[in-house]
């Protein structure tokens, strides 16, 4: 096709929720498709209840409110294609919606922003005379930081917020809290790295299933258009991040229950790894009582195997009381 005939096509609408994480997020899918096929790309700004709602996610119900709004668009030919936080995904996917590609994956790690530059177990140590104020809309990173500090004799009160990047780390910068905890693919992403005081060890805290990665929809009918964003596709982060989400469906959850899981390949010497290790975490906010478990299995090579993976760790989980942890359940 010469460049005169490209140009003439018709552009593909991306939808996208308005936030500046979200429009930077599409803006390189946008930029990574224009590459593919060679036609123009428009974002097309969608706003989302979760973006409207002040009310905390566990409170407004959290699975999908970021998310229903781009849907219908797609359903009713508004948009071409849209780009969500995987995250934010139900684990449900509708019929009449591809999940096409899901690009290889960010930083899964959450990450601290601190008065001070302090790390955690300087912030929150006794010795600073006082409780660490820690803001977080997040029930996981509650009940997680809660366990931690209970375990290492630190000193932290969890306190819920909402907001965008520049509010939640505003209210570090204007006194009101001692530090919030973001995820560090986020930051990355608007290029704000720079202001991350400490990067939260997954063993500390599990980050979200699905965190850092990205998810590319479009109309499952469009098999042209499936079959190009399909190339931008990963296939070990779709296959850890289907493990991931596998395990909060078969814990019956919500992306705003007390829910933590991360896919990743053990450590080796050399290159040849053929197995995954799943780790789940989910407890209660205050921190008083967390099921923690691991397993590891081949790498798999099929979805079918990859919801295997999390469905058997979900299993141990509930063995060992998991359900009766969590608050916010799905219908």
């Amino acid at each position: 096709m010469t460049e005169r005939a490209q140009s003439t096509q018709r552009a593909l609408r991306l939808g996208t929720r308005r936030s500046k994480l979200a429009m930077a997020q599409s803006g390189h899918v946008a930029d990574a498709v224009r590459r593919l096929t060679g036609r123009p790309v428009e974002l097309v700004e969608i706003t989302t209840y979760g973006d409207v709602s002040r009310e905390h996610l566990a409170q407004i119900g959290g699975t999908g409110v970021f998310v229903t709004a781009l849907r219908d668009a797609l359903l009713a030919g508004e948009v071409d294609f849209a780009v969500h936080s995987l995250k934010d995904l139900p684990t449900t996917q509708p019929d009449e919606l591809a999940l096409a590609a899901i690009p290889r994956r960010e930083d899964p790690r959450d990450v601290l922003v601190a008065r001070d530059g302090l790390p955690l177990a300087e912030l929150a140590a006794p010795a600073q005379g006082r409780v660490a104020r820690v803001g977080t809309g997040s029930p996981r990173r509650m009940a997680q930081l809660n366990a931690y500090a209970r375990d290492h004799g630190l000193r932290i009160e969890t306190v819920p917020i909402r907001g965008n990047v520049d509010t939640r780390i505003g209210f570090v910068r204007d006194g009101e809290l001692d530090a919030v905890v973001l995820a560090a693919a986020g930051l990355n992403r608007i290029g704000r790295s720079g202001e991350i005081t400490e990067y939260l060890s997954v063993d500390t805290v599990l980050p979200a299933p699905g965190q850092g990665a990205l998810a590319i929809e479009c109309p499952a009918a469009d098999e042209e258009l499936v079959a190009v964003l399909a190339r931008l596709d990963d296939p070990h982060t779709r296959a850890a991040v289907t493990a991931e989400r596998s395990l909060l469906a078969a814990l019956e959850a919500g992306c705003s229950a007390p829910v933590g899981a991360l896919a990743d390949l053990p450590p080796s010497g050399d290159h040849d790894v053929h197995e995954m290790r799943l780790r789940g975490v989910v407890g209660t906010t205050d921190g008083s009582t967390l099921v923690q478990l691991s397993t590891t299995g081949p790498v798999p090579t099929s979805h079918h195997d990859a919801v295997a993976l999390g469905r058997e760790l979900a299993s141990e989980m509930l063995a060992k009381g998991a359900a009766g942890l969590m608050g916010e359940r799905a219908l």
